[in-house]
């Protein structure tokens, strides 16, 4: 029987996003059908790889050369569609690896049953937005797409705190500020599709963000470090830039973050390390 950390490699190793969906959510309903009998899978060891497998399509550019999207148009708005499928994607592959990466680190079973949930519903995120671009005679893949979204993955892969600090804390927290705007621009288009699938997305990344929060302060409780601290630290070490406001702070504050632990962050600091 294969491991939870095995089952997660082969979703981090599968190309298609699709077919990588569809493994997901089939790994994701074992693993809450072995919780509920009350014989867990064993979480169990495996080597996940550096980046995940990816289609050949869409072509990743730097950031400064994905053309910008102009949502006033129908194209453009395809263009945002495409974009959010890009970052499901990729957050899909986010809450496999630390199910992967991070074995080492004596975790309760919720820990697991967090992330393996939220990677289930960020593939049906994945699978919502492709099939609204479909809906509209394109695909996932059939424009250039950001080719930095690994890199928070990358440079916290050795730092379990590092990670949940930085993904979903600060980069799923930041879909709360903006995904009301998007909701709001599809709206006022009359595409009843992509409002239903949008608000589908902004209701379930709440509780990706509380994951975090809620494992971030775990940890620095067990450590006896201060978590605000600690975050501020980790934050200007791996994030690249500082925090852009406004903030969505009654969503934030429903996921666990305070506005102590991210206004700070929106000027300038040096970096301790």
């Amino acid at each position: 029987m294969a491991s939870l950390a095995e089952r997660a490699v082969q979703v981090l190793t599968t190309a298609d996003g699709r077919a990588k969906c569809a493994l997901s959510r089939a790994h994701a309903a074992e693993w809450m059908a072995s919780r509920a009998a009350g014989s867990p899978l064993p979480i169990g060891k495996a080597t996940p790889p550096d980046a995940p497998a990816r289609p050949e399509r869409p072509e990743l550019l730097d950031p400064r050369d994905v053309p910008r999207r102009r949502p006033g148009s129908p194209t453009g708005r395809a263009a945002l569609l495409h974009a959010v499928a890009h970052i499901e994607l990729n957050a899909v592959d986010l809450h496999w690896d630390i199910v992967a990466r991070f074995t080492d680190h004596p975790m309760p079973l919720g820990f697991y049953d967090d992330w393996v949930k939220a990677a289930d519903e960020e593939s049906k995120h994945f699978n919502l937005m492709a099939d609204c671009l479909e809906a509209l005679g394109s695909h996932y893949g059939a424009m250039p797409a950001h080719a930095g979204m690994w890199r928070a993955a990358s440079d916290t892969a050795t730092d379990l705190h590092g990670r949940l600090a930085v993904v979903p804390m600060v980069l799923e927290a930041r879909g709360l500020d903006v995904t009301p705007g998007m909701i709001d621009l599809f709206r006022k288009a009359g595409e009843a599709g992509p409002v239903a699938a949008l608000e589908v997305i902004y209701a379930e990344e709440v509780s990706h963000v509380a994951y975090g929060s809620k494992w971030f302060n775990w940890l620095c409780g067990r450590e006896g470090s201060d978590p605000k601290e600690v975050f501020h630290r980790l934050v200007r070490h791996y994030f690249h830039g500082t925090l852009k406001p406004p903030f969505n702070e009654e969503k934030r504050a429903d996921a666990g973050l305070p506005p102590d632990f991210y206004w700070p962050l929106t000027e300038t600091a040096p970096d301790p390390a």
